[in-house]
C-alpha cells in the first residue's frame, strides 16, 4: 500500500466527519493519536473538546443551544491501564467496560451497530492502542451499515503489530459531503507520523475544511515509559 500526504488528504476532502489517525512517530519513540471532528448543523458545530483526567470528552460551547445531545456529547478518548481508547461515540464506555472484563476489542464491540441517525446510518469508527514492555501496538475498526440498508451491519477490524516508524492509518466516517452521507469504503489509509507533536498538530488542524472542523485532539505517548503529551485545538472559543 503506497504512503499518502495526510495533509493532502485532508485538504482535498471538505467532509470526512469525523476521523481517527493511529501510528507511530518517524524517530520510534512516540505511540500516536489523533482525533477530530466536524460539523455541517448548528447543533454539531456547538461543541468543543476538553480533558477529564487522562480522557477527553465533548462539551457544547453554549449549552443554550444544544437541542439533542444524544450521539454528539461522548467520552472519545478514555485510558486503561495500558491501553488508550480513541473513538466516534458513546462506544468508548462499551470498549473501556468490555475490556475491564478481560473482553477483547472486537468481543467488546459486538452489542453495538453504526449510529441510528437515518438516511446517513453514520459509521462507528474506533481505535485501541496498545503499549507493554517497550512495544505498541493498534487496532481500528470500523462497524458500517450494508451499502445504506440498515437491516445489516457490516463489522471490520484492522490490526497492526509492530507498526513501523513513521508510519500510521487514518480512518474517518464519511468517503466526502453529500445526502445522505456516504460512509467510509476500504481500508485505514496509510500516511506519514511525523516526530514533532505541535508539527503534527499544526498540519491537522490547517488541513481540516475551514468551515466544517470543529474540534482537535493529538497525543503522543512515550512507548518506553508511558508519559504522553496532549494538545486539544477548538475552534469556538
Amino acid at each position: 500500500m503506497q504512503i499518502r500526504s495526510l495533509e493532502t488528504e485532508l485538504k482535498s476532502n471538505s467532509y470526512p466527519g469525523r476521523g481517527i489517525v493511529i501510528g507511530k512517530s518517524k524517530n520510534g519513540k512516540y505511540a500516536v493519536t489523533a482525533y477530530f471532528i466536524m460539523g455541517r448543523s448548528e447543533n454539531s458545530r456547538n461543541r468543543i473538546f476538553e480533558e477529564v483526567g487522562t480522557g477527553i470528552r465533548t462539551k457544547a460551547f453554549d449549552p443554550s443551544k444544544l437541542t439533542d445531545p444524544s450521539l454528539i456529547i461522548y467520552a472519545p478518548v478514555r485510558v486503561l491501564g495500558n491501553k488508550t481508547i480513541v473513538t466516534n461515540g458513546d462506544q468508548t464506555d462499551t470498549i473501556f467496560e468490555g475490556m475491564d472484563k478481560q473482553l477483547t476489542f472486537e468481543q467488546s464491540l459486538r452489542t453495538r451497530e453504526f449510529e441510528p441517525d437515518a438516511p446517513n446510518y453514520t459509521p462507528r469508527i474506533s481505535g485501541i492502542m496498545h503499549l507493554e514492555n517497550n512495544t505498541f501496538n493498534y487496532a481500528l475498526s470500523i462497524l458500517k451499515s450494508n451499502n445504506g440498508n440498515p437491516t445489516a451491519c457490516n463489522r471490520y477490524t484492522f490490526a497492526y503489530e509492530n507498526p513501523l516508524n513513521g508510519e500510521g492509518h487514518f480512518i474517518h466516517t464519511y468517503m466526502g459531503d453529500g445526502n445522505p452521507l456516504p460512509s467510509f469504503e476500504g481500508e485505514p489509509t496509510l500516511v506519514e507520523i511525523k516526530n514533532n507533536i505541535d508539527e503534527f498538530t499544526e498540519m491537522l488542524w490547517e488541513s481540516l475544511n475551514i468551515d466544517n472542523k470543529v474540534s482537535l485532539f493529538v497525543r503522543y505517548i512515550e512507548i518506553e515509559t508511558g508519559n504522553y503529551k496532549s494538545r486539544i485545538i477548538n475552534k469556538n472559543k
